[in-house]
């Protein structure tokens, strides 16, 4: 899962920065869920989908396909 988000956003060109604006946190703490410090919570990780257009099957690693 945790990969997945890194390579959702690398894949747009952006930045750690600029995804923990969207979601309106700090760049730290967005950091912490890229490298598995800290659990996603759940509100986070729909944010995120909707954000990339996939599902949370997707992030989450149980589905393949975007």
């Amino acid at each position: 899962m945790y990969r997945r988000i890194r390579d959702l956003r690398e894949d747009k060109d952006l930045t750690q920065t600029q995804v923990a604006q969207m979601l309106g946190m700090s760049q730290t703490g967005y950091s912490k869920y890229e490298t598995g410090e800290n659990d996603i919570p759940t509100a986070i990780l729909i944010k995120l989908a909707d954000f990339y257009h996939t599902s949370t099957d997707y992030i989450l690693g149980r589905i393949d396909q975007k």
